[in-house]
């Protein structure tokens, strides 16, 4: 009975499974092509305004930034055409788009990066003045031509490399942050994904009396130091700063805001790149938490900063507790309910973005294909 029972499921499924792979390789093809023409269309379109760079810097950054932001909503239209949408908590982070912050994400998985992508393209040009902090492997993969150019830093993990690499990352801010007319830094301070780090994250709580933590792990404070004290603007008495929660509107000079972004994902089942890719995976909501912190609030002293990094993860533990048991976030501290916002891309633009990045495709390959052929 019980292998009838499963066979009778097997041959239901069975043109469901069909189309789902059908659709995984359609994709994966379109994925492809779309790399083919959009990435080496940015590099060419760079390429030929280096002219522009050298008689006003400022603009040619701001160009290549739209460029960035539409690359990234091409990624983000993966996930959002597979059904693959973000629903959004806490404060309303629009508000800040245009003062500099630094986001501490928890991270899961590779599909962390692909939901910041698509929840960020709404909030102005926060994703095109956005620096990205890394794991190096990132380097290798088809987009990190683009990260390269566009001065994200890629960090190599382990502490045979912790002090080269902090300071690598201070050198890369001082060259690449202001010049290139940055706003928002997006770090990931645990250091890796959650199912990596756990083990060793509880072990190194037990052995200095901090928190056993199961949803998130205990975050390492070295960038984030690096990051403050490289951009936070200092007043005459050293203290820092920077703005007011009561205040959004300050034009404060410097890093002014932290926004602790806490991922959940339902049934605490994260999506990886490959789903995001192929879109094998059932329709899933994934919910991003917003918190934002004024840098004045923020100790830069590395024992209380540590402190502070250690209470923010402990809080985002508590959130995600909530939400696992619950299906949402509680309410803001001061508030009886808890609002959430579903984002949305619009399908115009992405129509737009796509075809101004084949037509852009077509169009350089014409070009190249012409001088090749006056050459050779």
């Amino acid at each position: 009975m019980d292998s009838s029972v499963r066979m009778a499921v097997t041959l239901e499924e069975a043109p469901w499974l069909g189309w789902m792979w059908v659709k995984a390789l359609m994709r994966f093809a379109f994925m492809v092509v779309n790399n083919l023409v959009a990435i080496p269309s940015y590099i060419c379109y760079v390429i030929i305004l280096q002219p522009l760079r050298v008689l006003d810097s400022k603009r040619f950054w701001h160009i290549e930034g739209i460029m960035y932001k539409w690359l990234l909503g091409m990624v983000a239209s993966w996930g959002w055409y597979a059904g693959y949408t973000v629903m959004e908590w806490g404060e309303d982070i629009k508000a800040i788009a245009k003062d500099e912050a630094v986001m501490l994400v928890n991270h899961q998985a590779t599909g962390d990066v692909c939901t910041l992508m698509m929840c960020l393209q709404d909030k102005g040009l926060v994703v095109a003045q956005m620096m990205w902090l890394m794991d190096h492997i990132f380097k290798y993969t088809n987009f990190g031509i683009v990260s390269l150019i566009h001065g994200d830093f890629f960090i190599r993990q382990g502490k045979s490399h912790r002090d080269q690499q902090l300071l690598l990352l201070k050198k890369h801010l001082e060259h690449n942050y202001r010049n290139r007319n940055r706003k928002w830094i997006v770090l990931f301070p645990e250091g890796g994904f959650l199912r990596k780090r756990r083990e060793t994250s509880q072990a190194f709580a037990k052995k200095n009396n901090l928190p056993f933590l199961t949803h998130v792990t205990l975050p390492r404070f070295g960038a984030t130091q690096i990051i403050l004290n490289a951009l936070v603007a200092r007043q005459e008495n050293g203290s820092p700063a920077g703005g007011d929660a009561k205040q959004l509107e300050s034009k404060s000079k410097g890093l002014q805001w932290i926004i602790d972004t806490t991922i959940a994902y339902p049934k605490a089942e994260p999506i990886d790149i490959q789903t995001w890719i192929l879109g094998y995976r059932k329709p899933t909501v994934t919910h991003v938490h917003y918190r934002i912190f004024p840098i004045k609030d923020v100790p830069l002293e590395t024992d209380d900063l540590a402190n502070w990094l250690y209470q923010r993860f402990i809080e985002k533990e508590d959130l995600l507790s909530h939400f696992y048991e619950t299906g949402a976030f509680p309410p803001l501290k001061g508030h009886k309910e808890a609002v959430s916002k579903e984002m949305t891309l619009s399908n115009m633009w992405i129509f737009l973005i796509q075809s101004f990045a084949f037509l852009s495709g077509y169009m350089w390959y014409n070009i190249i294909q012409y001088f090749y052929h006056c050459l050779f």
